[in-house]
């Protein structure tokens, strides 16, 4: 559970790091290319990259020693630590709701560590590892069709793909059982794990540029935490400590609560000035 911790946490940082660079660099002109060639040259950006880098290493350590349940719930908790450093360094207010969903979040997590067993004894079937890279691949198929959808409808089918992109990565870090060139390259699993990853990027960057950020998130937590923890229970063996199934429930809904009423801070939080004169869940 320290990993998958460690991981939110490395997540939310930089989501925040990355926010108050790119709004530095946004002082300049030029398009896209030139905001983040300027992005690039400020140490927050690249701090918040290199936080990027070590919290996706320690989730998967974290996927090979604990239950996907509870690390997919661990992960949705980053956008806690997004809103509590976002009132640090952008001066964000949180709402009294917010706070406490903080803390709901905080105690689900906890109810969590308490209950979680270690990660499932079942070896991924062959079957499965198809399966992963063929939802990958849908994945792509939703994103198409969800781009040309209207308003909160695009928004929520764009998060929701995103979120089992993400799932399917999840899924996928159990599903490696060897890490010679050999096994790599002949593993469906791997592919999906490359493929869900990149598709699930491309989604929500896309949801988040172009609709409502609290729809988008809510539809990311959702597919990113539920589909891959039924995964992980009913097909690879994930299990609770004897006796506390219902403890490990109920963490488990209490933690997704809680993120899905921070779903405002799925994009870098505004600044206390803008978030006064921008509606929730607007972009």
């Amino acid at each position: 559970m320290v990993c998958a911790l460690g991981a939110a946490v490395c997540f939310g940082t930089a989501t925040v790091l990355q926010a108050v660079a790119a709004r530095a660099a946004g002082t300049g002109g030029g398009g896209e290319a030139a905001l983040l060639l300027r992005a690039l040259r400020q140490w927050r950006y690249l701090a918040g990259l290199a936080l990027d880098g070590l919290g996706f290493l320690l989730q998967i350590a974290a996927l090979r020693s604990l239950p996907i349940y509870a690390v997919g719930a661990a992960l949705a908790s980053s956008l806690a630590v997004t809103a509590v450093v976002g009132t640090r360094l952008l001066g964000v207010r949180l709402t009294g709701s917010e706070g406490a969903a903080v803390g709901v979040v905080c105690a689900g997590l906890a109810l969590l560590g308490l209950a979680s067993g270690a990660e499932g004894d079942r070896a991924g079937s062959t079957a499965l590892k198809y399966t992963m890279l063929a939802v990958a691949v849908a994945v792509l198929v939703l994103g198409a069709a969800g781009g040309r959808l209207p308003g909160r409808g695009r928004s929520l089918v764009l998060g929701l793909g995103a979120g089992f992109g993400f799932g399917v990565v999840e899924v996928a870090v159990r599903l490696i059982d060897g890490l010679t060139p050999s096994a790599l390259l002949t593993n469906p699993a791997v592919y999906a794990l490359l493929l869900g990853g990149g598709a699930a990027f491309l989604l929500l960057t896309t949801a988040l540029e172009r609709g409502s950020v609290t729809v988008a998130t809510a539809g990311l937590v959702v597919g990113e935490t539920v589909g891959p923890a039924t995964v992980g229970v009913v097909w690879l063996g994930d299990r609770t400590r004897e006796g506390l199934t219902w403890l490990a429930v109920l963490g488990f809904c209490v933690a997704v609560a809680g993120a899905l009423l921070l779903a405002r801070f799925g994009e870098a939080p505004a600044p206390a000035a803008q978030v006064a004169k921008t509606p929730l869940g607007q972009s």
